[in-house]
């Protein structure tokens, strides 16, 4: 038969005191003497006592609980965002719910319901590549739950939300690949209702503005982020009469998904054609032939801030106005196989 967990009122009615006692001594109150303490805590071991968490958190108005909404922890970068999140979380004590939206509305709708239904106390969330409406986090507001986005974040002047700066990152890519003696530079971008995919293309566009080349609008191409899509897109560049010699792509995946499909053709990566990409996996490093630069967007350190700025909501300690939006600068690592 399962033994009921102990309660104060079993502890107390054993020594003949009140729940008060027992509660206060628990938590060593000073109000209470040490013979009555010893006595209390000595039983709450022997019975194997555990405080009611429920109990606490209706009296504290918390559940202790954070939600965390990822497209895929398949992805290594979401994957090094959430140790960020659960090193932030614990060392607050905090325990963490985590959902996935694979990349679908729906799915990341359905999610927020039901963290909010299990009363979480804030959100810390990656927009699915699909969501142009953002009603099921903004109608959080009414339940006091705080969101805070990053990495892929809403165009909302109001969200909380941390960030890599892409815009300036994409132009760093150009730098260097104009100073690698490219000019024909090709652009795979990631879905319209992505803000990064947008920011990357304009800073695209600024750096071959700034290096005084004239952009090539058949030179620009996009993928939904999946494999094939990612080699119809390196195939309409590969198919053009003059095609590009280095090729931006959406992320490290995107660029490995569209080496795959130049190296079926015969060509040699980045010697016939360079690819350069953002967020510079670790999994790289093992490859013969990774992408020849890539952007670090730390997403470790883009999460872990997402979370502090969520705790400070959640404690009602409102973060000044400049927290409100947090864009981190990105930082061009090149390949060392690169420079072999």
């Amino acid at each position: 038969m399962e033994q009921k967990p102990t309660t104060i009122k079993e502890i107390a009615k054993r020594l003949n005191v009140s729940v008060s006692t027992v509660s206060r001594a628990l938590h060593n109150h000073s109000s209470i003497g040490l013979r009555t303490k010893m006595q209390v805590q000595q039983l709450a071991a022997e019975l194997n006592y555990e405080p009611n968490q429920a109990a606490i958190s209706f009296k504290q108005g918390k559940t202790m609980t954070l939600g965390v909404i990822l497209p895929n922890l398949q992805e290594e970068f979401f994957s090094l965002a959430i140790n960020g999140i659960e090193d932030i979380a614990g060392r607050n004590n905090y325990t963490v719910l985590i959902g996935q939206s694979r990349d679908n509305t729906d799915r990341e709708a359905r999610i927020v319901d039901t963290m909010r239904r299990h009363r979480v106390d804030g959100l810390v969330v990656s927009l699915a590549k699909t969501t142009k409406n953002f009603d099921h986090f903004t109608q959080l507001e009414k339940y006091n739950i705080p969101v805070v986005f990053f990495d892929r974040i809403p165009d909302l002047p109001d969200m909380y939300s941390v960030s890599c700066n892409l815009q300036s990152s994409s132009i760093e890519l150009v730098d260097w690949l104009t100073g690698q003696g490219h000019r024909k530079i090709g652009f795979i971008k990631g879905p319209d209702t992505l803000l990064p995919s947008r920011e990357r293309l304009l800073g695209y566009q600024q750096g071959l503005k700034k290096h005084g080349i004239k952009p090539e609008s058949s030179y620009v191409v996009s993928t939904d982020l999946s494999a094939t899509k990612t080699a119809d897109a390196i195939h309409k560049l590969l198919a053009l009469r003059n095609r590009p010699t280095a090729v931006i792509t959406f992320n490290d995946y995107v660029a490995l998904d569209a080496m795959k499909y130049v190296k079926s053709l015969g060509l040699k990566i980045n010697k016939d054609i360079d690819f350069v990409s953002f967020a510079n996996l670790p999994v790289t490093s093992y490859l013969d032939h990774p992408p020849a630069a890539s952007v670090e967007q730390f997403p470790y350190q883009q999460a872990e801030k997402a979370t502090e700025v969520l705790l400070q909501l959640i404690n009602k300690q409102e973060p000044p106005v400049a927290v409100r939006r947090i864009v981190m600068e990105g930082r061009l690592v090149i390949n060392k196989k690169q420079q072999a």
